[in-house]
């Protein structure tokens, strides 16, 4: 029993010790603005529109400052022209929104789409703590919505991984998909993300409607949005022709796939669909990151970052 379940791990299912083992990777996936380099867009142009910035103090006007930052009340007091002195804000929110829905728990090649979204969480929230942010996450599922609000270190890390690695989805699947699930989720996001946060979004993103895309425009409008849409090869693409069994485990159906029609068309659905989320992710400026559920997850993300390690 000891060996199937250690077979397991890290391709049906995933568990703490793995999420915390992560930690060393996450050191070469920078999360701040201006020290990723974009392929293409010219060196330290980053995806991230940066943190915001507090005040930090007033001094006399030096040659070069920027006007903008003039500040007239002090001027007008000394006689004198001042200028504003601000810094980047020590701390910011990221939130990692994991999804865990039963699409997730699929996958021809690689891991489990769940898996998958779980250890790029973990990537994603040590690379965080590792530059001083705030680590928060909503996690859910059709039954279960777990919900905590960024604070800061690693044992709020820690907190949300082992909250990742003990979901209840893991061990019960949901009798049938909800789609709704994953509005009413990112309704919740809109709910609990401050402007300026980091938000990864982790998800095969099945069943997103209008309403959710809604949502994700609100919430690009104010934050960094990282879109990370999980697939597996077979969504993209039918196998060769022939006949397949395939199942969840307790049910069995056979996909024949010799219509050559029918290859065509379930590939064009699912181009189109990604098209479709590149399309948004563009329009509202969210930085997009494709993750196969074949791929190394690590690598995948310096990739989707335009990091190279």
């Amino acid at each position: 029993m000891t060996d199937a379940v250690n077979k397991d791990e890290g391709v049906v299912r995933i568990g703490l010790p793995s999420l915390i083992a992560l930690r060393h990777g996450a050191e070469s996936l920078p999360l701040q603005a201006g020290r990723i380099l974009a392929p293409g867009s010219g060196n330290y142009r980053s995806p991230f529109k940066g943190r915001g910035m507090e005040f930090d103090e007033v001094r006399p006007y030096m040659q070069g400052d920027d006007a903008r930052t003039l500040d007239w009340r002090v001027t007008a007091r000394t006689g004198r022209p001042h200028t504003k002195l601000f810094r980047e804000e020590r701390e910011r929110a990221v939130l990692v929104w994991v999804d865990l829905r039963m699409p997730m728990f699929f996958a021809t090649q690689g891991a489990f789409k769940a898996v998958r979204a779980a250890q790029a969480a973990a990537l994603l929230g040590w690379s965080a703590v590792s530059q001083g942010d705030r680590i928060g996450g909503l996690v859910f599922s059709e039954t279960n919505h777990i919900e905590l609000r960024p604070k800061r270190g690693k044992a709020a890390l820690l907190h949300l991984l082992s909250q990742i690695a003990a979901h209840p989805a893991w061990q019960q699947r949901a009798s049938s998909a909800d789609a709704a699930g994953l509005t009413q989720a990112l309704a919740r996001l809109r709910h609990v993300a401050q402007p300026g946060s980091l938000i990864c979004l982790l998800s095969d993103f099945s069943g997103l409607d209008e309403q959710g895309i809604a949502h994700l425009g609100q919430l690009a409008r104010h934050s960094n949005v990282l879109f990370g849409a999980i697939n597996d090869p077979l969504d993209a693409e039918l196998p060769p022709p022939g006949s397949y069994r395939v199942g969840d485990g307790m049910k069995f159906l056979s996909l024949t796939t010799a219509d050559k029609q029918l290859r065509e068309r379930y590939r064009q659905r699912h181009a189109d669909q990604q098209a479709t989320l590149q399309q948004l992710c563009s329009r509202h400026r969210m930085t997009w990151l494709p993750l196969l559920t074949a791929d190394d997850p690590l690598r995948a993300l310096q990739r989707g970052l335009g990091v190279y390690a």
